[in-house]
């Protein structure tokens, strides 16, 4: 048991600490804010259409991930998180004094959903870095483990206390808390010491071709992100429209959606410590094949089994997709040189984010006209059929299927000449 639980050390440690803190009480306030947020949407009587255009406004700045890369390459990694945090605090104070409002307008909180997506964008591609900078290649499984199992506790925490909120406070009171949230969070950032990075004399479209030279140049990531973006199509679905719709439709309410929404970071928290001390022979095999538990929550919503089934079953997905984050985030910053590890990530994350706001634009209406049933349905089967095709490639080209070879190919770019690869 001493092995499994030799993560939970990094506690004690200043350098790490005030991160795994910050984690848990940001991603509390996530899971605030996706229920405030949906709940906030139609308690003004607005419908599917308009809820899925807040979302979609929500969702549309990831097209500044890659711009989120780019500063988490070139600045201290934990300023620009800081400065994520602070952007949210104030988007998610302004959210929830408009649903305060009988009925506020919906171009404010189309562009109030909109400033929180932006913070949202810069942040996500660094926080996925910025262990690289706090420990050494032979520690970062454990870090990257505990910051997916921190996350977990946190949303695990926002999504049952927000179903709570919602329901007996209102949805004004807990997107008010996302936002106070958001401010202590950034205060514990302040507190962590990230490497200085070597300023360079390009500018921003040099470096994000220099990401893109990294990011293309290895198989085993291009291939991964596409059915990355298939996994993130289906959850949007899920989570953002379809789900929300059908657990308000007489299936439990908003106390029902947050227990469902908690059941995967409850799952998580079991495979974030799975995932620190497993090293499975077929890393990238493995790493495909665990996203596609998504499904099975979303067959029994397909199926209208009870919620308290879906959200047993939401388990599953939760301790699976925690094993899949620490060994994926552990490969990238194994192989990928730490100067433009950001950049990859970000080019990692674009695709399935930048079609977000079309999904929820499209989900909206589509749920509204069919139903949610065979839209999470549909979403199920996005999700199986991208994984059997991502394995299929995988066992027709074995070469792409170990990160190590990536080191033998040809350099996709100069910085591989001069510069270790991290761990």
């Amino acid at each position: 048991m001493s092995r499994i639980l030799t993560p939970l050390s990094l506690f004690r440690e200043a350098s790490v600490a005030p991160l795994l803190v910050s984690r848990v009480i940001s991603s509390m306030s996530v899971g605030m804010g996706h229920i405030a947020l949906a709940w906030g949407v139609m308690g003004m009587g607005y419908g599917a259409g308009e809820l899925s255009l807040v979302l979609a406004c929500n969702a549309f700045p990831a097209l500044l991930i890659l711009c989120g890369g780019i500063a988490g390459d070139r600045f201290r990694r934990h300023h620009v998180l800081m400065g994520a945090e602070i952007l949210a605090c104030l988007a998610w104070l302004a959210l929830g004094a408009s649903f305060s409002m009988e009925r506020a307008p919906l171009p404010l909180l189309c562009s109030l959903a909109g400033l929180g997506g932006i913070a949202t964008a810069i942040f996500l591609p660094t926080v996925r870095g910025v262990i690289a900078d706090l420990l050494a290649g032979g520690r970062r499984p454990a870090g990257n483990a505990m910051v997916s199992q921190t996350e977990a506790a946190g949303h695990l925490l926002g999504f049952v206390s927000a179903g709570a909120v919602v329901t007996f406070v209102g949805p004004a009171g807990a997107a008010g808390a996302r936002g106070t949230l958001c401010g202590i969070s950034a205060v514990l950032l302040g507190r962590l010491v990230t490497r200085r990075p070597d300023r360079s004399a390009a500018g921003p479209v040099h470096d994000l071709r220099e990401g893109w030279r990294e990011f293309a140049g290895r198989p085993w990531v291009w291939i991964m992100t596409l059915q990355y973006t298939a996994i993130t199509t289906a959850l949007v679905c899920y989570m953002k429209i379809a789900g929300p719709l059908h657990a308000e439709n007489g299936h439990g309410g908003a106390w029902a959606w947050g227990v469902i929404s908690a059941a995967p970071p409850l799952g998580a928290l079991a495979g974030a410590l799975i995932g620190a001390r497993w090293r499975p022979a077929h890393l990238i095999s493995v790493t495909a094949l665990l996203p596609m538990t998504v499904s099975l929550p979303m067959l029994l919503m397909g199926g209208e089994a009870p919620w308290q089934t879906i959200a047993v079953a939401a388990l599953v997905p939760g301790t699976a997709q925690a094993v899949h984050y620490v060994l994926w985030t552990t490969a990238l910053q194994d192989e990928i040189p730490p100067a433009v590890l950001v950049r990859v990530n970000s080019w990692n994350m674009v695709t399935g984010y930048v079609l977000m706001p079309v999904t929820v634009l499209l989900a909206g209406p589509l749920v509204a006209a069919f139903g949610p049933q065979p839209i999470v349905l549909a979403a199920a089967a996005g999700a199986i059929g991208a994984t059997a095709l991502t394995l299929l490639v995988l066992w027709l080209h074995p070469a792409v299927r170990s990160p190590g070879r990536a080191r033998d190919a040809p350099a996709a770019s100069p910085m591989r000449e001069s510069e270790a690869i991290a761990g």
